[in-house]
């Protein structure tokens, strides 16, 4: 069950690094004492539990679609990511996730290490995130969300020639959000 939120920012401290990992179904089998600590999660409260237990809800889909689609590809993917304490706080984070491989190559689940984001880019790239909340829950239907929060963050994106990742590492999240 998701907490009530709360308008309570907590901040991650610029030399902590937030470490998961999860199964291919994106279940939790570790994670680090600073995601513990700033999640409020007591360490078996988390294990075998979805990830998606500290997303917060004004958090666009549109962006773990991509996530998803970019580590299940095998590739990396960074992105902004707002999160929910257990308590309904929120923390912001830019996060870098990666699949993790077998000694045979296959992919045999995924890796995320999340850092203190610079905040001036958290001030701008929150106006998008709502633009695309906006947009997934404007459109009717869940998949009819996805397909207009992709839709507009790609015409986004493509007004500044960017890729997604050139948009987090770029910090130009102030171009597209207009």
């Amino acid at each position: 069950m998701t907490p009530v939120t709360t308008s309570h920012e907590r901040f991650l401290a610029p030399d902590n690094i937030i470490v998961s990992k999860t199964d291919l179904k994106g279940r939790i089998t570790y994670a680090n004492r600073d995601f513990l600590d700033i999640a409020d999660y007591a360490e078996d409260e988390v294990l075998s539990q979805p990830h998606n237990i500290i997303r917060h809800p004004d958090m666009p889909r549109t962006i773990f679609k991509r996530a998803w689609e970019n580590i299940a590809a095998g590739h990396e993917i960074f992105a902004y990511v707002k999160n929910l304490t257990k308590g309904g706080d929120f923390y912001w984070v830019l996060a870098h996730f990666t699949p993790t491989f077998a000694a045979d190559g296959s992919i045999s689940g995924y890796h995320s290490m999340r850092r203190a984001p610079d905040r001036p880019v958290i001030d701008e790239i929150s106006v998008l995130y709502k633009d695309l909340c906006d947009a997934e829950s404007a459109a009717g239907s869940r998949k009819l969300g996805l397909e207009a929060g992709s839709a507009l963050l790609d015409a986004r994106l493509a007004a500044h020639g960017l890729t997604f990742d050139e948009f987090n590492f770029m910090q130009t999240v102030r171009e597209c959000a207009a």
